[in-house]
């Protein structure tokens, strides 16, 4: 019996009659959250301070205003890059990607790997299954590092967010130093041999992980439209909260701490703000959609760039529950070296950053 090719196709990208219809709503639906998006500002207003009657100058009424502002906002962006996203992604086979990325040698592969975590909407705990497949497949170890460094770092939700609040260079910078970090931390764990950490079970498990994946899926539009609607459905009931937290810290922030107040702790002129950020940032545990609006507010208050960044990836990559997850797979002394090489490399970045922007 022949094998059907695990290339990733549909039966027809050609729309029919079914999927125009599909394309007329998502149509519909873009032209509405276009419109929404660009009144968020106005709606904000008139509910601060017009329905509840808030003064523009009280440190209550900018709170709420950024508040009823940067929530709807930041879900609306979310909710428009995953459905993207996971429409995209139905024209990527994992099981390939994962091919390419094994047979590639250091330094390539793990540019490699890095490029696919930057593409892939995981967090550090999301990343950590996929992480597993890849060593059961038995992709080199500091492959695998590139790609679990980078994909929570560079996550396309914050990169995007980063663009809608602060623009294209700050967003190029993020893009530019979270690859780089995940390539580097990938060829220094790589180099340094550490196969004999990693759990037995897992090398025993590699010969299932080389099998092949299946049989190629078909979606036609609609498809592959209801796919996405699913997964944002689902990512974001799963976020939401997160969003709502992290803004509201921002909120605080942004309405009650003193103007330069934190400059003394996270500016440029502290040597020790940058590794002191990153140290903050170990212990705690959020998403990119969480930890932005938090980030937005520091540099608000005249915290510098790169140290409010590179708190920002230390809370993404480095978090607790992901190092727990990991345990599963590392044996301890791995976990501490990925951790100490990822947080030195952040720390590097966020001195740059600050030394060039």
């Amino acid at each position: 019996m022949a094998v059907e090719s695990q290339h990733p196709a549909s039966a027809s990208l050609i729309p029919n009659a079914k999927d125009r219809r599909s394309f007329a709503l998502l149509a519909g639906i873009a032209v509405l959250w276009w419109l929404v998006y660009n009144h968020l500002q106005a709606i904000a207003d008139l509910l601060t301070y017009d329905l509840v009657g808030l003064s523009a100058d009280s440190h209550l009424g900018s709170s709420v205003n950024f508040f009823l502002y940067d929530v709807p906002k930041i879900l609306l962006l979310l909710s428009g890059m995953i459905f993207l996203i996971t429409v995209l992604q139905t024209f990527i086979n994992p099981q390939r990607v994962r091919e390419l990325v094994s047979g590639r040698a250091e330094g390539i592969g793990n540019v490699v790997a890095a490029l696919f975590g930057a593409i892939t909407p995981f967090c550090s705990c999301s990343s950590v299954p996929l992480f597993i497949g890849f060593v059961e497949a038995g992709v080199p170890l500091g492959i695998t590092f590139s790609f679990l460094v980078t994909s929570p770092i560079m996550n396309e939700v914050a990169f995007v967010l980063l663009l809608g609040l602060f623009g294209w260079k700050v967003a190029a910078l993020y893009l530019v130093s979270g690859i780089t970090i995940g390539i580097v931390a990938g060829i220094i764990l790589g180099r340094m041999k550490l196969e004999r950490y990693v759990e037995d079970f897992v090398y025993q498990l590699q010969g299932r992980g080389r099998q092949a994946a299946g049989m190629e899926e078909r979606l036609n539009w609609t498809e592959r439209f209801e796919r996405a609607s699913s997964s944002t459905r689902e990512i974001v009931g799963k976020v939401w909260l997160f969003v709502t937290i992290g803004v509201g810290i921002g909120a605080f922030i942004h309405g009650f701490v003193p103007e330069g107040a934190l400059t003394n702790i996270m500016g440029e002129g502290a040597w020790w703000s940058v590794p002191i950020s990153v140290l903050l940032g170990v212990p705690l545990y959020s998403n990119a959609a969480g930890i932005i609006p938090v980030v937005s507010a520091l540099l608000d208050k005249g915290a510098s760039l790169g140290t409010v960044l590179a708190f920002m990836m230390s809370v993404v990559a480095l978090s607790l529950p992901e190092m727990i997850i990991l345990r599963r797979v590392l044996k301890p002394r791995l976990i501490i070296i990925f951790v100490s090489v990822v947080a030195l490399s952040i720390v590097i970045t966020g001195y740059l950053f600050n030394l060039v922007v």
